[in-house]
């Protein structure tokens, strides 16, 4: 039996938009339009389109419209957990899975729909057992396994805040995470099974419970990587082995919609990271939203075999909560725990196709640069087993080059299936949602995303604050959205948060990412907007300078930063790490910067081009341009950079000598 034709998800909202409020729009743009400017309506609608519901009236949509402080919705009453299972009952009716997981070891598990929902009420029972309150924070150090997200729809379902560390962070790093928001309740692994190594965690998780005083009660899930037996007042296997009726009757709490649902951090290159905390009811609102742009629908749906959704993510990064979000739209989540490459000793960037391919994922999700380097490291996705069922491939992190878009395009065409759709998108942890993103009706150019995405009012403005089109400008959004953050925890005054995105344009939200929006409404990210290379008063934003030097096949990675002296020409080195057995010679060095010549222009040749190791990273994956940028300035590498919030932090030692011998050559003439 043929399946019936796939209807986007963004379609079938508009045809409801059409039949049950007279609405229709000639273009994307002026859907877009009508989304940022009547805020009440669209809104309204996401709420009215996806069923939600509350025990008590709203008496508004947005009752202050400022940023920050709006108000949205009050008077109602949420919870997360409540729009993740009431899909239990359709969904396991039609045979699909809540969750399935695979790791390094190949131990695949299946979790349905009822048991998903008999754990998540166990565990919350546990924890209100425990003494667990409304408000009171729940920290999770876990892998990205069906554990995590059981314990964190159990705490939202109380109405606890939950926040999660991935296991691969350092200890301090975590530390100084969990120390801001004194958690009552510690979730940990005593090990993890990454990189091709079992890794024991046990001495990390005693170190954690040690610095964080707050903590009353361990829940361990114990694994077979510890070598050694830790204390704990409840173990995993128990927390989640209750089936009486208690767990029977269990619902999720009603909350009010601004209640805090979970505290994630920024990337913080200075100083304590940012807890950012989050409400129930503008995540809720948002991910549906932002579902309209993924094109994720229910598992269960009549002209859908099954959506099988899978990001690739550790719980560190904001796209495990999106992640997870796959099931509140009756979606089976497909985990992956282990390093997407197999090993350090043993590369193999085939790895995540062949668990898309053996576990029918729909949507495959990752960093731009795991796409990257598949192509890098010569992936044939041929290869890899049936892809059949992909009908969508996600990417954000950093920009997708039009090279490597073209390039995984292809691979899907060589193997017999049809042009596969990209769903580009960018955001951020900090409203944790997407600016601009894709829809699948319109057309596809590689290398930019398609659309501002509905409710988002983005826009590029110039260095006179005003909207540009064509050119690339700040990026901005000028009116509230309801998952910006309700506050910084611990933040007196709002400080933190006015300075993180309102120091520049006060009420309107500064992203700090360059952005050019096109006329046809196609956007182009340009990278971190304070890393932006001006070179005699031309713009450019570091992505393009990596994608033409990174399109060299003996270029594996590099960065750019511009030093910028008052007075004098700036001075921007370029930094390369090459494939094993190629030399930096004048060869090489000849051919790169022809590279920029013809990609780019001779204006953005570099002063200096420099052979590393390693580019130093953030632990989601994004190249430290700034941090490296100022301590080429001269200041010093603490003030610079977090360490422990690096994913290789080793590599700093060789751009630490760098600037010491910079120091010493420009001192006399500065």
């Amino acid at each position: 039996m043929t399946a019936a034709p796939h209807v986007p998800q963004i379609r079938l909202y508009q045809d409801w938009l059409r039949t049950q409020h007279g609405r229709s729009f000639n273009a994307y743009g002026d859907l877009w339009r009508w989304s940022t400017t009547d805020l009440d309506g669209f809104w309204q609608s996401i709420w009215d389109y996806h069923g939600m519901q509350s025990p008590t009236p709203h008496s508004a949509v947005i009752q202050e419209r400022r940023m920050p402080g709006a108000v949205w919705f009050p008077g109602a009453q949420v919870n997360y957990a409540r729009e993740v299972l009431r899909h239990a009952d359709a969904a396991h009716a039609a045979g699909m899975a809540a969750i399935i997981s695979d790791n390094e070891r190949g131990e695949v598990r299946e979790m349905a729909w009822p048991e998903l929902r008999r754990q998540v009420a166990s565990v919350a029972l546990t924890l209100k057992s425990l003494g667990v309150q409304r408000g009171d924070r729940v920290a999770a150090y876990l892998p990205n396994v069906p554990e995590t997200i059981v314990a964190c729809l159990a705490c939202l379902s109380i109405g606890a805040v939950w926040s999660v560390c991935a296991p691969d962070m350092g200890t301090a790093a975590v530390a100084d995470r969990f120390r801001q928001i004194e958690p009552k309740v510690l979730i940990a692994a005593d090990g993890v099974h990454y990189g091709g190594k079992p890794l024991d965690r046990s001495a990390v998780v005693q170190e954690l419970r040690g610095q964080l005083p707050s903590v009353e009660t361990l829940l361990l899930l114990r694994t077979p990587y510890a070598t050694s037996q830790l204390d704990a007042e409840t173990d995993w296997a128990d927390a989640i082995a209750r089936d009486d009726a208690a767990v029977a009757d269990f619902a999720p709490e009603w909350l009010p919609f601004d209640h805090p649902i979970w505290i994630v951090y920024s990337s913080g290159t200075t100083g304590l990271p940012k807890p950012i905390v989050h409400g129930h009811g503008g995540i809720i609102l948002t991910m549906y939203a932002c579902g309209l742009h993924n094109d994720i629908g229910a598992s269960y749906s009549a002209n859908n075999f099954g959506e099988r959704f899978h990001w690739y993510s550790s719980t560190g990064w904001v796209m495990w909560n999106c992640q997870m979000g796959g099931l509140a739209f009756g979606a089976t989540v497909v985990l992956y725990d282990g390093h997407p490459a197999g090993s350090k000793d043993r590369p193999d960037w085939a790895v995540l196709w062949r668990f898309v391919a053996k576990h029918r994922v729909t949507f495959f999700g990752a960093g731009a640069a795991y796409f990257t380097n598949c192509m890098k490291a010569g992936v044939s996705t041929a290869e890899c087993g049936d892809l059949s069922r992909v009908r969508a491939l996600g990417s954000t992190g950093s920009p997708l080059s039009e090279e490597v878009q073209r390039w995984g395009s292809e691979q899907f065409r060589a193997a017999g299936a049809e042009d596969i759709w990209w769903c580009n998108i960018s955001g951020g942890t900090d409203f944790c949602g997407a600016f601009v993103g894709g829809n699948r009706e319109l057309p596809e150019v590689p290398g930019q995303m398609q659309c501002r995405q509905l409710g988002h009012a983005v826009e590029a403005w110039n260095e006179d604050g005003k909207p540009v089109i064509g050119e690339v400008g700040e990026l901005v959004c000028v009116q509230p959205i309801p998952s910006m953050p309700l506050r910084f925890w611990g933040d007196e005054g709002n400080a933190r948060y006015l300075s993180s995105y309102f120091d520049t344009y006060p009420g309107v939200w500064r992203h700090g990412d360059w952005l050019r929006v096109g006329e046809d409404g196609g956007c182009i990210i340009y990278g971190r907007s304070d890393a932006t290379i001006n070179r005699q008063g031309l713009r450019m934003g570091t992505s393009e300078i990596y994608s033409a030097v990174e399109a060299l096949p003996e270029v594996i990675d590099s960065m750019v930063v511009d030093l910028e002296y008052l007075g004098r020409d700036s001075y921007m080195p370029l930094f390369v790490v090459l494939r094993p057995g190629v030399a930096l010679d004048d060869a090489l060095r000849a051919k790169i910067e022809g590279a920029i010549k013809t990609s780019l222009s001779p204006r953005f040749l570099p002063n200096d081009i420099f052979e590393v190791t390693e580019i130093p990273r953030t632990l989601s994956g994004k190249k430290q341009e700034l941090p490296i940028k100022k301590l080429l300035l001269g200041q010093p590498i603490e003030k610079v950079v977090n360490k422990e919030a690096m994913a290789n932090p080793a590599s700093l030692d060789w751009f630490v000598a760098l600037a010491a011998r910079r120091a010493e050559a420009v001192a006399p003439a500065l």
